[in-house]
Formats: structure tokens, sequence, C-alpha cells
């Protein structure tokens, strides 16, 4: 196993704390990396239900489709007894749906009214929670209070233990390769296509120390005038010269993930793109140099937000979010935003990615950081100059 059994019980008995303040008798966990943090299980199984049962005292209980039952006994640290399999004619019909079983296998177990005493917690805004699974619990369990717990588990994931940054730190070093294999490759005459295959291959094959894992998301290249859009992937067009390419990708290393991205101009960028390149640097270093723990999160976005007025700019989205364990189709961790609004405060051992990214009329630019609290100021992931990296010009 990855972690000792000591940190997997901790990370159960910080669920059950949590459970507790909420008022839950139980928790149905959907999120695939909730689900691989409390229990280890990993595969390509989240497209059908899968859920793990836990319940305030007593053993956790993971229902999965019954191929895949195997891979749970494989990959997680759960007993036999602990991994439930629902029958393959509850997949894909109309009028069955999974969690029909895993209520049938509830009742089955005597489990029903052990969770009655109180709110049964889900997570409601999970990406793998159906409004059809929904409704197939509320009919099938009509004795449970069902309850959004409002990201649990991605809360009690927020700080990281020491094995965990390991883990991270070995996602940073393939995240920096991938990166780097992306700065060779962009060239007028390239194909998009093409780098960003050259890109997922070194996001895989790692180093040789090292292997890479699946990023929960593709390589992201919005070129030229889409540059002015985020999150766009690739078509099969050549680059040319002038263009100004934006790369987002990550490492990812059992699960792991540390983003990165940078701005490539290939050839003498425009002026306007330049000056907003140089914003942007000097606010990511503002923020940087102030990180350490205690800091409230909103005095990070103040003070970017002070840097950028500087150059008479501003960023309605916001600037990054917590990182950590990712499944398609994201890599954040869905608690903290680092914005005005947030009222968290850094601690030790969280991690971030800083996500500067400014996307104007017809061109855009992007530069992220991702980063630990560390136990006196800042530990970055990347390594990569923070700036506007020009490609040479082409024959």
């Amino acid at each position: 196993m990855l972690f000792t059994a000591g940190e997997y019980a901790q990370r159960l008995a910080s669920v059950r704390q949590r459970m507790d303040a909420q008022g839950l008798s139980a928790l149905l966990v959907t999120d695939p990396a909730n689900i691989y943090y409390l229990c280890a299980y990993n595969a390509w199984s989240f497209y059908t239900p899968q859920v793990l049962f836990v319940p305030a005292q007593g053993d956790m209980i993971l229902f999965t489709r019954d191929m895949d039952a195997r891979g749970a006994f494989r990959t997680s640290w759960l007993p036999p007894d602990s991994i439930e399999a629902y029958p393959e004619r509850y997949v894909h019909r109309p009028h069955l749906h999974p969690f029909d079983y895993v209520a049938y296998a509830l009742r089955q177990r005597y489990l029903i009214a052990a969770a009655t005493h109180g709110c049964v917690g889900l997570e409601m805004d999970s990406h793998f929670f159906s409004p059809k699974g929904y409704r197939a619990l509320v009919n099938a369990i009509p004795e449970w209070t069902l309850v959004d717990c409002f990201e649990l588990v991605n809360w009690v994931r927020l700080v990281k233990s020491p094995a965990e940054i390991q883990l991270m730190r070995k996602a940073a070093v393939v995240c920096n390769g991938a990166m780097k294999v992306a700065q060779e490759s962009i060239e007028a005459g390239e194909r998009q296509c093409d780098v960003a295959a050259a890109i997922s291959h070194a996001q895989i094959s790692g180093t040789p120390e090292i292997g890479g894992d699946y990023p929960a998301i593709v390589p992201l290249l919005p070129t030229g005038e889409e540059a002015d859009t985020p999150h766009l992937t690739w078509n099969e067009s050549r680059f040319t010269q002038g263009q100004a390419v934006v790369v987002e990708l990550a490492g990812a290393y059992r699960r792991y993930h540390v983003p990165l991205a940078r701005t490539f101009s290939i050839g003498t960028p425009s002026d306007d793109l330049a000056r907003l390149a140089d914003a942007v640097a000097d606010g990511v270093k503002s923020v940087l140099d102030i990180i350490r723990p205690g800091v409230p999160v909103r005095e990070l976005a103040s003070t970017w937000n002070r840097t950028l007025a500087k150059y008479g700019l501003e960023k309605p989205s916001r600037l990054g979010y917590s990182i950590g364990i990712g499944y398609p189709p994201d890599w954040g961790e869905r608690t903290v935003s680092i914005r005005s609004e947030d009222d968290s405060v850094l601690e030790e051992n969280m991690t971030f990615h800083l996500m500067a990214g400014m996307w104007m009329d017809n061109y855009g630019f992007e530069l992220s950081e991702p980063f630990r609290v560390s136990g006196s100021g800042v530990e970055t992931f990347a390594a990569f100059p923070r700036e506007l990296l020009q490609k040479g010009t082409c024959s």
C-alpha cells in the first residue's frame, strides 16, 4: 500500500469527526478521488455507479459493478466481505439502478436502521452522482433523511500528510518533464495534435525512476486568437509564426496531481502580450512572497488584485484552488478557492494551483504555479521560468 494502515485509520477518524459535527449517522461517498483517499480503490470504473458506505461506526463497504469487484480486492485494503458487487443486470437499465441493489444489500446487512438516528450525507455535487441515483435512494430507503454533506471528505483531504507531499513531489518531476517536452515541440509548422501527443507520452512515461499516471485533464493548448479562452484542447492545425500558445498540463503520480501552465510565443510577441506577461509575473511573485501558515486566503487574492490594478488590469475569475488526488474530469479538490470571498486560512501542507490566467480579446496569457504551504513560507513544485517563453524564429 502507498500509505500505512495508521494513515488510513487517521483519515477515516477525521471523516467521522466531521460526520459527527454535521449530525451524520452515515455517509455515501461517490467521488472516485474520495473513495481512493479512504480505501485506495483505483480503477477506471467510475463511469458506472459505485459508492463507499461509511457508517458512523463499523466497517466501510464498497459497492461496485460485479466485474470491478475483483479490482477492488486487488487495489484497496478492504477485506473481501467489505466489497459488495452489484449484478450486471443493474447496468444501464431504464427501470433499474445500481443504487436499488445498494439499498437491498444494506438491508440484508441490517445497516439501514443504524443510520436512521441522524442524517445520511450524500456528495450532492459529485460528478458521478446522478439525479437518477438520488431518486433510487429516496425511493428505496424512505426512512433515511438524505442531506448534502458539502464535500466533507474533500475538506479532510485539504491538509496533506508528509507521505502525500512526497507523492506530489514525484508528480512535479513528471509535470516538469512534460512541460519541457511542450517547450521543445512547439514550433511553427508543427501540428497541434502532434505536440499534444508528445506531451501525453511524457506525462505517462514519466522518467526512468518515476512512471507517470494518466492525468485527470488532457493537455490544453489554446493557440493564437483562441488563447483568449481557457480549457480548449487541440486540433490538427499547424502552429504559425507570431502565434502565442498556452499550455496547461499536469504531472500525475499514483493519482496525485501537480498542474502547471506556461505561455509560449513563436517568434516575437505582440506588445500587448508582452505587457500582460510582465503584469501577471509581477502579480504571481507578489502572491508567492506572502504565503505562509496563518495567512488568510483572501489576502492572497487581495495582493494579486492590488498588483494587477497597478497595470490597469483585473481578473474576474478565481486565482487558484486546492489540489491533490484527481480523477477525470478535474484535478481540483473543490474546497478552497483563492478569491477575496474565501474565509479559509493557510495551514502547513495545504497544496494549491495558483492559476494566473488572463483572457483578453483575441489573445491571452497563462502563468501558474503549483505550491505547498511550508512551515515558514512556500515550496513551489515547478521548475520553469515565470515569464513569457519565446521560441526561435522559423526559417
